[in-house]
C-alpha cells in the first residue's frame, strides 16, 4: 500500500538480492524495464558485476562505491541463508564470472543500507541528486527503496518533475 501512493518519487520493492519485485511508474522511468528481467539478470548485484551497461546510471567516481556496497549487502543475505540459499548460488555464479566481485567479496564487508545519498544519470533528465530510504520487512528479505529529491534541492525535484512527463510519454508511446 505503501508504494502504490508513492507517485511523485521513485521507489520499488527489492528482494534481499536486489532482485526487483515491484516498482512505481517513476522507479521504471528512471531505472528503465526493471521487472521485465529474467534469471539472476533480475538481480542488480548480478548485472553490476556481468553487465557493464548497468553502471551506466551512475557516475563513474561512484562505481566503487557502489560496487562495495552491493557486495557488503550481499554478505548479510548469504550470512544469514548460507551458502546453500539462492544467495550461495548468486555468490557461485558471480565468482565464476567476475574477478572483480572475488576481490571484493574476500574483503569480508558487512553491510545493510538504510539510507544514501548520490547522483543518477538519466540519459533524457541528465543528473538526479537523490536520497534513498530503504524500509526493510521485519524478517529483512525484502526493502522499499524510495528515492527523493531533498526539499532544499529545486533542482532535482524539477528533473524528477521532468522524469514523470517523459517517463509517461514513454509508457504512451
Amino acid at each position: 500500500r505503501v508504494l502504490d501512493r508513492l507517485s511523485d518519487s521513485p521507489a520499488l520493492i527489492l528482494s534481499e538480492l536486489c532482485e526487483p519485485l515491484a516498482a512505481n511508474a517513476m522507479a521504471v522511468a528512471l531505472f528503465g524495464d526493471v521487472l521485465g528481467r529474467t534469471g539472476w539478470a533480475r538481480s542488480d548485484i548480478y548485472r553490476w558485476f556481468t553487465e557493464p551497461a548497468s553502471r551506466d546510471i551512475y557516475p563513474r567516481d561512484d562505481h566503487d562505491r557502489q560496487g562495495r556496497a552491493l557486495v557488503a549487502s550481499l554478505r548479510v543475505a548469504y550470512g544469514r541463508s548460507g551458502a546453500s540459499s539462492r544467495a550461495g548460488a548468486l555468490v557461485a555464479a558471480l565468482s565464476l564470472e567476475s574477478s572483480e566481485f572475488v576481490d571484493l567479496w574476500a574483503e569480508h564487508e558487512v553491510a545493510r543500507r538504510f539510507a544514501d545519498h548520490k547522483t543518477l544519470l538519466h540519459p533524457e533528465v541528465g543528473p538526479i541528486e537523490l536520497d534513498c530510504q530503504a524500509l526493510f520487512t521485519e524478517d529483512q528479505t525484502q526493502s522499499l527503496l524510495v528515492l527523493t529529491a531533498a526539499p532544499e534541492d529545486t533542482e532535482a525535484r524539477a528533473r524528477l518533475d521532468l522524469l514523470r512527463v517523459v517517463g509517461v510519454q514513454a509508457f504512451d508511446a
